[in-house]
């Protein structure tokens, strides 16, 4: 999801509230500590150099149960966010720590944002001499295909 996204889906609820992977959702009374713009600027495996940007929300929750972050109140801090640190309309990634600190991507449904499970890969698959996934083949299509050919113990060999 893009900022933008999130700005226009935040203008159209009352409440706040992230879900996890799990379906779990976040406490209601978390907090988002840090909107920052995240620049990685790497080489790949195969050489190339690379850059990507991101927006990062972190949510964290405390002990705090008599405050809730309201929609106009995080429009306003990524507004200010956006003059601030320049962050263009860029995708948005969550860090949310449970047992770890997990980052995460962000989808929406129309009442909740999703936190989604993100994960790593090769990108010069090309050049680092990782094999093409092998097609899986269907053991009962094997068997049908190879019915006319010679069966074990069958005396045809």
């Amino acid at each position: 999801m893009k900022l933008s996204e999130i700005k226009t889906h935040l203008g159209t609820l009352e409440q706040i509230a992230f879900q996890l992977p799990n379906g779990e959702l976040v406490p209601e009374h978390f907090h988002v500590t840090e909107v920052g713009k995240i620049s990685k600027h790497f080489i790949d495996c195969g050489g190339t150099v690379r850059k990507e940007e991101v927006v990062n929300f972190q949510l964290w929750e405390a002990d705090d149960y008599n405050h809730r972050l309201h929609p106009e109140k995080l429009v306003s801090i990524i507004e200010l966010s956006e003059r601030l640190l320049e962050i263009g309309d860029l995708n948005i990634e969550v860090e949310y720590q449970g047992t770890t600190i997990g980052k995460y991507g962000l989808n929406f449904d129309g009442k909740n944002f999703l936190l989604t499970s993100t994960l790593t890969d090769c990108l010069a698959k090309d050049k680092c001499g990782i094999p093409e996934e092998k097609p899986r083949v269907k053991l009962s299509e094997l068997i049908q295909n190879n019915a006319n050919s010679c069966a074990p113990g069958s005396g045809c060999c």
